[in-house]
């Protein structure tokens, strides 16, 4: 959602709005994920606190793992943001100008054209930053939120059982990057049915 929105923001939005999204995907590429998990978990934490302080409410706790969603949801929305804004350049224009002919308003050509045509490619570059947002779970241990590789870690000290433990988590990983490719691969075969494939485009 963060991705889709933005990237119509780039490409249709006001001036303002287009400023706006090329800080946020400029300044989120550009900076550590790391240090953006901590910057907006502690930092996020405490502005919503204060929010709250000053209109009269108590001071929260935020979840390890609302807040986990929230910061890898705005990390992986800049680059979603310009893989889907790459799509949608990639459509080709006499589509958009007969939806526009045929008098279709904005959010009809968004539902019956732009997101069914440029699904297909923008499912290669999502389908990545979903493999790379699984990996980046880790990351989320330094505020701690208990992932699989923060648990990994504790129950290899204890037991001083490092390869089992590792291995295992690695195999975890490997399994969950094969399940994630069979659900992209009949997805993204389904989103080109109709279109010719790459031995018959040879």
């Amino acid at each position: 959602m963060i991705g889709t929105g933005g990237a119509y923001g780039k490409l249709y939005g006001g001036p303002v709005v287009r400023d706006l999204l090329a800080v946020y995907t400029t300044i989120v590429r550009a900076v550590p994920e790391l240090v953006l998990i901590l910057l907006l978990y502690y930092a996020g934490t405490d502005l919503i606190n204060q929010a709250l302080t000053a209109m009269g409410y108590q001071r929260i706790d935020v979840s390890g793992l609302a807040a986990g969603i929230a910061v890898l949801g705005f990390v992986q929305g800049a680059y979603s943001t310009e893989v889907i804004r790459g799509a949608i350049l990639a459509i080709p224009q006499g589509q958009i100008e007969a939806a526009r002919a045929y008098g279709m308003s904005p959010s009809l050509m968004l539902r019956r054209i732009t997101l069914p045509a440029m699904l297909p490619f923008a499912i290669p570059g999502l389908a990545n930053l979903w493999l790379i947002a699984t990996k980046d779970t880790a990351l989320l241990a330094v505020v701690g939120f208990y992932e699989l590789a923060l648990a990994t870690r504790q129950a290899a000290g204890v037991t001083k059982a490092y390869f089992t433990f590792f291995f295992a988590a690695g195999v975890l990983y490997l399994l969950l990057s094969l399940f994630s490719n069979l659900i992209i691969g009949r997805v993204e075969a389904r989103s080109r049915r109709g279109m010719p494939s790459l031995k018959e485009a040879r």
